[in-house]
């Protein structure tokens, strides 16, 4: 059960569902995922660039031609001056561009985002509101101080998530240029952006829509 307020912070009837508590597999899912922090790990990861490179014999500067003959001259055997024994010569087996961009299981990735929903209500930073909407006067565009006021009122401190199925364009363009605030739709959202916010706020739509997805 959990509690749901309105744009006021008034209590309406809270909401039935168990997704604050960590699912029956959170024992192993910890261990596979290295807790909410494996998703985590996995977009860090997949941010990094994979730029770095060094040069092996075919890329070294430096001539294929063979130095000396084969035998005869008593000196060790060699092919080419870009040999990577020699000095100035190719690296084996160095650094080459890849991505480091990797996946978890379906289940695994859900079992985090539970493990971060979950710690999140336990911390009393997690808000569920009946809906949200931005405030209008009459066919103005939207206004962003009322809907910033609104948020605050919420509990919006420092970095912010708003969580929705589907957030409205009235709403996206009077939130976008809140500082700290971030607007995610429940098909998209990760263990990694509820773990990265001080707040997290979220319809009953949202969480009643994560409820179905994450079971």
């Amino acid at each position: 059960m959990i509690g749901v307020v309105d744009v006021e912070r008034l209590q309406v009837d809270p909401l039935d569902t168990d997704l604050g508590v960590p699912g029956e597999r959170g024992d192993a899912l910890r261990r596979r995922a290295g807790d909410a922090g494996g998703p985590q790990l996995i977009r860090l990861a997949a941010d990094r660039r994979g730029t770095h490179m060094t040069k092996n014999r075919a890329l070294v500067s430096g001539s294929g031609k063979k130095p000396w003959r084969q035998k005869g001259t008593g000196r060790a055997r060699v092919g080419e001056i870009r040999n990577p024994l020699w000095r100035k010569g190719g690296t084996v087996f160095g650094p080459q561009p890849r991505s480091y961009d990797y996946q978890l299981p379906r289940k695994v990735k859900a079992g985090a985002l539970r493990e971060a929903i979950a710690a999140k209500l336990a911390g009393g930073t997690l808000t569920v509101v009946d809906a949200l909407g931005a405030g209008r006067d009459g066919d103005k565009a939207p206004k962003t101080k009322q809907t910033a006021a609104m948020l605050k009122k919420l509990g919006a401190s420092g970095k912010t998530l708003v969580i929705d199925v589907a957030h409205d364009d009235a709403f996206t363009l009077s939130a976008r240029n809140i500082a700290g605030v971030r607007l995610v739709a429940t098909g998209r959202v990760t263990a990694r952006d509820v773990m990265d916010t001080d707040h997290v706020i979220a319809t009953k739509a949202a969480i009643e829509k994560l409820q179905e997805s994450l079971g």
